[in-house]
């Protein structure tokens, strides 16, 4: 094996094919040896150096990023509740408002019902007033022309009893 090492050049990948032909020489992939520690130190080593430098500010920023979803959430929660509280508050309002409104209305149709009776029951009077003052009127007319006309009967009467009678007829 080691006569194709010096057949071999490349660089990179004759240092892969070097320590292959190790691994074939010494028994394997795995030895157990000086080598296994160091490569577990090596392990923790890139572990501890990838979790300060990416896991934890990454962590941080996703910790971060669901605070604020969370704060965002339950402030969201918070406008909602506040906002149907609120809705609710101007819906009573609103049908108190109506209903004030309503007796508003019912009173001012009373009050105008009640002028417009009066009205009704004023007109009425001085209607009958009217009615009452005219036949009254009437009444004393008739009187007067009844009276003005038994005087012209009596003076018609007399008049004619003179001219078919004569002077037998004496003026009473």
């Amino acid at each position: 094996m080691m006569d194709l090492i010096p057949r071999l050049s490349g660089g990179l990948s004759t240092h892969w094919v070097l320590l292959a032909a190790e691994a074939e020489g010494k028994g394997g992939l795995f030895d157990v040896d000086a080598t296994l520690p160091i490569m577990a130190i090596q392990f923790l080593i890139l572990v501890a150096i990838l979790n300060e430098l990416f896991f934890k500010p990454l962590m941080k920023v996703i910790d971060e990023r669901d605070q604020s979803v969370r704060f965002g959430i339950a402030e969201a929660k918070e406008r909602l509740s506040k906002a149907k509280s609120m809705a609710s508050d101007y819906e009573k309002q609103l049908a108190q408002t109506r209903r004030d409104i309503q007796e508003l209305i019912a009173a001012a149709q009373a009050d105008a019902n009640k002028i417009r009776n009066q009205q009704i029951a004023d007109a009425l009077t001085e209607a009958q007033l009217h009615v009452q003052n005219a036949k009254a009127e009437i009444e004393q007319q008739k009187q007067e022309v009844s009276a003005a006309l038994d005087q012209q009967v009596t003076s018609l009467s007399h008049q004619i009893l003179t001219k078919i009678l004569g002077d037998l007829v004496q003026v009473s």
